[in-house]
């Protein structure tokens, strides 16, 4: 039997609801929201229920009013803000911290024994307390002699007032295992809401090495030189899902501007992005990528053409003289989980170019059957949810085996799951598939560096660089993030040169 009553409002149905979304995307950046209308609407619907709000006019008109604007505009955030968090989320990148980077920092700041971090974008707090347990586990006795500063910041009120607590339920602590939850925290009765189960309070040990204060990313867009404090580490992992490709370089150069000289910067989990690569030097560590402030001046790329060279697949014995379609086929089976279905390739082939030629102009490869597919594995790999990303990547190639963009993902995804060996064999799959494919080269040469396979490594950055001069410096390249063939050019290049001089260094130690 239907409900009686006022029916709930249809933001989506309201004329001024194009002109509401246009404002909250200025003023938040929330870009993510620009073709997720019907996410913004439920979340729209419940603010419009909380504040007694019939339509989107009377909305916008609280927003604008000169005592509850501003309130209004924090819950606001807050709703549209995707808050879930945990400790310790992203083991790859907390096993970098405690094994590598955290350890180095010490080392480097033993003389002044201060050490000062950054979790941009906080949300509720898990994530700077459980640096600031890691801190404490590594300093041990030591920690007295050391001035520890971790900052947390988040434009929402709301979490922030969380944060602050330090109690969560359960859910927040789900991959901690239960000794360790008696070491971090104090047991709490149940109570309403995320405590409906019980839940913990972090212990003040822990509490007293973190401070919170509100904060919008955006200011980092500003122009001008770099204000306010700087910082050894920085943490930036759940906001620039929201913002658009433009918006996360501006944001990230601002967080380089806060870093020291030998600073290290984390961010989400998803591929290193080339837009980067003129003010900050990627480091491959299992299971993740992380960036170093770039203080040295890049080398410029060489201006010749070198020679684009993929590698054939291996074809099994008895089928040495096999077609290029079938050849195709095979590297794609091998590209495949086994059990899957091998579907012929057919979409594309391998074309021949004389080595040394400039290459063409690369395919922006426009709208396909499978750019919907595309949008949903990058927004759930960019929230973090690399499960759900790979089940919807492989039902999309299970469609479309021979989609060379599908394939690149699928290398990239590989790679966050620590699936090296798959990840080489998608990425050369797309390669065989597109060998105009600049952000392939790119990451295949990343990712060969991280294995350490220098050789290789150097002639798929030599693509990368190849393909990338032989268009002009600012296209846009397919599946770059907003990164410019310059910018893909100038990344690549930076790679190598470190390349080159870990060679040096290793043939000097020798």
């Amino acid at each position: 039997m239907p409900r009686s009553g006022t029916p709930r409002p249809d933001p989506g149905a309201d004329p001024a609801y194009a002109a509401l979304k246009a404002r909250i995307i200025a003023r938040t950046g929330h870009h993510y929201y620009i073709d997720k209308d019907d996410l913004l609407i439920e979340r729209l619907r419940r603010r419009f229920r909380a504040s007694g709000s019939t339509d989107c006019a009377a909305y916008a008109a609280l927003l604008s009013d000169s005592a509850q604007g501003e309130a209004e505009w924090a819950r606001l955030e807050a709703e549209i803000t995707v808050g879930e968090t945990f400790f310790f989320r992203y083991a790859e990148q907390f096993q970098a911290l405690r094994e590598t980077i955290l350890p180095a920092l010490i080392e480097a700041r033993a003389s002044e024994r201060s050490l000062r971090i950054w979790s941009a974008g906080c949300s509720t707090g898990a994530e700077p307390y459980s640096l600031a347990i890691l801190v404490r586990e590594l300093l041990g006795e030591a920690l007295p002699d050391w001035r520890i500063a971790i900052l947390g910041t988040d434009i929402s009120t709301e979490a922030l007032a969380t944060a602050r607590a330090a109690e969560y339920g359960r859910w927040a602590l789900r991959t901690m295992p239960p000794e360790d939850r008696l070491r971090y925290f104090t047991r709490l009765p149940p109570a309403p809401g995320i405590r409906r189960e019980g839940g913990y309070a972090l212990r003040p040990e822990f509490r007293t090495l973190v401070r919170f204060e509100r904060g919008n990313l955006l200011t980092l867009t500003e122009p001008g030189p770099p204000q306010g404090e700087v910082f050894d580490l920085i943490l930036c992992r759940n906001v620039l899902i929201y913002f658009d490709a433009r918006t996360v370089s501006a944001v990230v150069r601002g967080l380089s501007g806060r870093l020291r000289d030998d600073g290290w910067l984390l961010l989400g989990h998803a591929e290193p992005s080339p837009a980067f690569a003129s003010f900050l030097a990627p480091v491959s560590l299992p299971g993740t990528v992380v960036y170093r402030r770039l203080v040295e001046a890049l080398p410029p790329p060489s201006a010749a053409p070198v020679p684009i060279f993929v590698e054939a697949p291996a074809v099994p014995h008895g089928r040495a003289h096999a077609s290029p379609e079938d050849a195709a086929a095979l590297v794609l089976a091998d590209a495949l989980p086994h059990g899957q279905d091998r579907a012929p390739a057919s979409r594309a082939k391998p074309t021949s170019e004389p080595a040394g030629e400039a290459p063409e102009e690369a395919d922006p490869r426009a709208e396909t059957a499978s750019s919907g597919d595309i949008d949903t594995i990058r927004a759930l790999a960019d929230a973090g949810e690399t499960g759900a990303a790979w089940r919807a990547l492989r039902a999309a190639l299970d469609q479309d085996p021979t989609d060379p963009a599908l394939r690149f993902y699928e290398g990239l995804l590989a790679r966050t799951l620590g699936r090296d060996a798959e990840a080489e064999r998608a990425l050369r799959a797309a390669l065989y598939l597109d060998r105009a494919f600049v952000m392939a080269h790119y990451h295949l040469g990343l990712l060969l560096l991280g294995l350490g396979r220098p050789d290789e490594a150097a002639r798929a950055l030599d693509n990368a660089i190849a393909l990338s001069q032989a268009l002009g410096p600012d296209t846009e390249l397919p599946e770059g993030d907003g990164a410019s063939a310059g910018e893909v050019a100038a990344g690549a290049a930076a790679a190598r040169a470190g390349l080159v001089r870990g060679r040096g260094a290793d043939r000097r130690s020798s």
